[in-house]
């Protein structure tokens, strides 16, 4: 049975698209701790942790994220973009990119995290998606 991640990568879900390659794709996280949070995955393999990845599947989701990142930064004003691999949520490999301007950006126990309206997060991913396609 498929992910709620592959579906969203597959199309079958609806989601705001940063960025794709035929084996990677980035979105953004409907629950995010900053405007602009980033979710990142591969496409083909649903294993809950990262570290079980092939070598290639890994080196490539790493190299994704960097892009990914590097058009996040320039898309949405911030310090540095963070970088998280939980897995406990959802049971597909995934990392988060998230803006940060303190450290404190990073904390996944918020308990008040910031609303974003659907408007503003499809501005947000077209914005980090017109970025990655100058990389």
């Amino acid at each position: 049975m498929a992910t709620i991640f592959t579906k969203i990568a597959n199309g079958e879900i609806p989601s705001y698209k940063c960025a794709e390659s035929e084996d990677f794709y980035a979105f953004l996280d409907i629950s995010p701790l900053a405007k602009g949070h980033t979710l990142v995955i591969p496409r083909k393999v649903e294993d809950d942790y990262i570290f079980n990845l092939g070598e290639d599947t890994y080196a490539g989701l790493w190299a994704f994220a960097r892009k990914v990142a590097v058009a996040l930064k320039a898309a949405v004003p911030c310090k540095r973009v963070g970088v998280a691999v939980l897995g406990m949520e959802v049971p597909h490999t995934h990392i988060h990119l998230v803006p940060l301007q303190t450290e404190g950006d990073m904390d996944f126990r918020k308990a008040v995290k910031p609303q974003v309206e659907p408007a503003e997060m499809k501005e947000i991913a077209s914005a980090i998606f017109a970025e990655y396609e100058k990389l």
